[in-house]
């Protein structure tokens, strides 16, 4: 499920969506804010081009809200149900986990929404 040729390898991995060999990100730490977004044009193992036209990852910006609800949800029943917190500690931990994971959220919502477009071609993937 989570190996080399599924869409969660390269979503979780952020590897490139057509042969999962190379990162698409410039820098793996998302915590450097200021490239936390900077991609490669292209895969250097492959030669995809990573944004297909202009503006292409504006559409990450409809899944990134599903993917924040999706964390606040969890932060949600993590403190409501096993540390049976108060409404304002769980509003303050929702919060909490939306501005800390904001990197991953991010990143994740790109990943998903390129490997909605584009799929793992095991011809393209290095040889060992």
């Amino acid at each position: 499920m989570f190996t080399k040729g599924s869409k969660l390898y390269s979503i979780f991995t952020g590897t490139c969506p057509k042969c999962h060999e190379e990162s698409m990100f410039k820098n793996t730490n998302p915590y450097i804010l200021s490239e936390a977004l900077d991609m490669h044009e292209r895969c250097s193992n492959c030669s995809t081009k990573y944004k297909i036209e202009p503006s292409f990852f504006y559409g990450s910006m409809y899944v990134s809200y599903g993917v924040g609800i999706a964390f606040a949800v969890a932060a949600f029943v993590i403190s409501f149900f096993v540390f049976h917190a108060g409404i304002h500690t769980i509003f303050i931990s929702i919060v909490g986990t939306l501005i800390v994971c904001m990197p991953i959220i991010l990143r994740l919502s790109r990943n998903i929404w390129i490997n909605i477009f584009m799929h793992y071609d095991k011809s393209l993937a290095k040889k060992n």
